[in-house]
């Protein structure tokens, strides 16, 4: 993962990094990025089949062409 160049810092008086500031470009990927993963996790326990079962079941229903 590339992180951001932007990244503000807030410190607290001896320096020490409390918080950051991101640019909401970034900020949006992140999120697109964590919807992205909580849709994985979430579809976990759904079987997994073959990509030649994909293709053949494609096919089978008219998305494919033969």
């Amino acid at each position: 993962m590339d992180w951001p160049k932007n990244l503000e810092y807030i410190t607290d008086g001896s320096g020490k990094k409390k918080a950051v500031i991101i640019p909401i470009e970034e900020f949006e990927k992140l999120m697109e990025d964590m919807e992205d993963l909580a849709a994985i996790k979430e579809r976990s326990h759904e079987p997994v089949i073959s990509h030649d079962e994909l293709i053949s079941r494609l096919r089978h229903d008219g998305l494919l062409e033969k």
